[in-house]
């Protein structure tokens, strides 16, 4: 093709051909440069929320006794050889809780994790790319929800909602906690729309969708990865608060529930610490763990973080005992 010559439609395919494999080539390699440098801990947090996943699959199924059985004693038991974690105050096995409630926690998370990103990256990809009066619409919208007071409204919204499973709690959760990742999306992709690469895929005609798709989104990997993580953990979080306060569906058990039925069952005043330590720590291990993961992705993302932790490993490869003083190597070596 010569200069001034306007490509012909076999011509524009034969460019945007190769564009499209180099798109997903980008994909390809920002997914094996962010699965092969994960840091320990990152490691270390999904080991733990996949030890939480598999609970989650064959918790009901491993259950040992039915969660919502009640017997006629009216004190809470200690945890024994045929109740590992205890009992409640109406006989419920705390373990069987656990691990049936374990199922609705995690999902909830995950699924308020996945509806609040593909918000944000929709909203933040879209605002930061387009500019102009795209971005500032965008940008007002995600203000508006940045600013609104999230507890008291789903308190309120869930206090109206039919509570059918952990959908509708799932969808409020997402509309209340995407602003702050479109927020963050957005000032990475401001840096990002001027760089050689976006200038070049714009010049050669390709369509704003595909370069938001192929140019943009696998250089903000890690930081959408990192969006999804601590959307998760706030979801799981606020869910089990909410589930304390005694707004949640009874019917299906969580971590929530649990820590519910110990307040409402006076478990510090019978001294039934079991009845509530033990959801309270699964609740903070999952918790840590998504903490973990959250700092190993920051560290990933972020070049000073990762130089400095190569520095300290190669501090620690190539330390050495220092040289004695030569009075004191003199008297070993009988000099002296």
């Amino acid at each position: 093709m010569t200069v001034g010559h306007l490509p012909t439609d076999t011509e524009a395919t034969s460019v945007a051909a190769p564009t499209v494999r180099l798109g997903v080539s980008a994909w390809m390699l920002s997914l094996g440069a962010f699965r092969g440098r994960l840091p320990l801990k990152a490691q270390v947090g999904l080991v733990i929320l996949a030890l939480y996943i598999l609970v989650a699959i064959i918790g009901p199924w491993v259950a040992p006794y039915d969660p919502n059985a009640t017997t006629t004693q009216a004190v809470p038991e200690a945890p024994n050889l045929h109740h590992l974690l205890g009992t409640s105050a109406t006989g419920g096995d705390v373990l069987s809780q656990i691990l049936i409630g374990t199922r609705a926690t995690v999902v909830l998370g995950l699924m308020t994790g996945v509806i609040a990103t593909i918000l944000s990256v929709l909203v933040g990809t879209a605002a930061g790319y387009l500019g102009g009066y795209a971005d500032e619409g965008l940008s007002l919208v995600s203000n508006v929800f940045l600013v609104m007071p999230a507890l008291p409204l789903l308190v309120v919204i869930l206090g109206y909602l039919p509570h059918t499973g952990e959908l509708p709690t799932a969808i409020v959760l997402s509309v209340l906690g995407w602003a702050w990742g479109a927020r963050v999306i957005r000032a990475q992709t401001l840096s990002l729309r001027n760089r050689d690469f976006v200038l070049a895929a714009r010049e050669v005609g390709e369509r704003p969708w595909r370069i938001i798709a192929f140019e943009l989104l696998p250089n903000q990997i890690g930081l959408i990865a990192a969006s999804f993580v601590g959307t998760v953990l706030y979801a799981i979080l606020t869910s089990v608060a909410l589930a304390f306060l005694g707004i949640t569906n009874f019917s299906d058990w969580n971590y929530g529930d649990i820590l519910y039925w110990a307040q409402s069952g006076s478990a510090v005043e019978l001294g039934a610490w079991w009845w509530y330590v033990f959801p309270g720590v699964a609740v903070a291990v999952l918790g840590m763990s998504l903490v973990l993961i959250n700092f190993g992705l920051d560290e990933l993302s972020n070049p000073r973080l990762r130089s400095s932790r190569s520095l300290r490993k190669l501090g620690r490869r190539n330390w050495r005992p220092a040289d004695p003083t030569p009075v004191i190597r003199d008297y070993a070596e009988g000099s002296l």
